[in-house]
């Protein structure tokens, strides 16, 4: 892990999550303020319905909200969506754009995300902009130039003067239970950071890359000591308490 730069850990509750899971903030916030104060930003992305709540709820823990998608558009004829600037007035700090699963299934392309990433800098949010590969591209020898390519196409030039985060999650590996291997996760982020730092400098030094894709408790200790791994983004394991504080534990 980069030791100039503070790590993060961000929890992506997917479309799981009601009013009764605030009982898990409570158990999470609990533990991060009666142990050792964590050496990470903590953030929860939980579904819309429930991100004020989060948002109001783990303010007095340190605990950030975020998104986990927004419109690029301010406003507008868009049933079903959500814009950057409503994420903010309920509370959130951060939003995920480009998730695989929005790829994949909503047909998004790196110029969608793009300006969803642009529309949340906008608005006063860091975008957590997600990138990856499939199993196919992994095996073919094409992963490192799918995700160069998923970089320069997702994010935007406003990068170079707004705090962005970019997450690498190998398709194959998210929700899966495997994970690549320490040499092949250290490969590709340290690919990532040559590419920000050729088209932002110094800047694209400071920006924070996460690991995603199966990260859970068993494995969180060894990922995040990996060279250009400054956190994670973590799907189900984010959703129990227990297992949440072991990842923010293991920074």
């Amino acid at each position: 892990m980069t030791t100039t730069i503070t790590p993060l850990i961000a929890g992506n509750w997917k479309m799981n999550g009601l009013r009764g899971s605030l009982d898990e903030l409570t158990a999470l916030a609990g533990m991060l303020t009666t142990g050792e104060a964590p050496r990470a930003v903590v953030v929860i992305c939980p579904p819309a319905t429930i991100l004020a709540a989060i948002a109001r709820q783990g303010a007095s823990a340190g605990i950030l909200a975020g998104g986990q998608d927004c419109h690029a558009a301010p406003s507008g004829a868009h049933t079903g969506d959500i814009s950057a600037s409503m994420l903010v007035d309920a509370g959130a700090q951060y939003v995920i754009v480009g998730h695989s699963e929005r790829r994949e299934a909503h047909g998004e392309s790196d110029a969608d995300v793009r300006a969803k990433a642009e529309a949340a800098i906008g608005a006063g949010l860091k975008p957590i902009i997600c990138v990856g590969e499939t199993e196919a591209q992994r095996d073919s020898g094409q992963a490192l130039d799918v995700v160069a390519a998923q970089l320069a196409g997702s994010i935007p030039d406003a990068a170079e003067l707004h705090e962005i985060i970019v997450a690498y999650e190998p398709i194959w590996a998210i929700g899966t239970g495997r994970t690549p291997s320490n040499d092949d996760i250290a490969e590709m982020h340290n690919s990532i950071r040559d590419k920000l730092v050729q088209r932002f400098a110094d800047k694209g030094a400071s920006v924070r890359i996460l690991y995603g894709g199966s990260l859970k408790p068993q494995n969180a200790r060894e990922i995040l000591a990996v060279d250009n791994v400054n956190g994670g983004l973590v799907g189900g394991a984010s959703l129990l308490a227990k297992d949440f504080y072991t990842i923010i534990s293991a920074v």
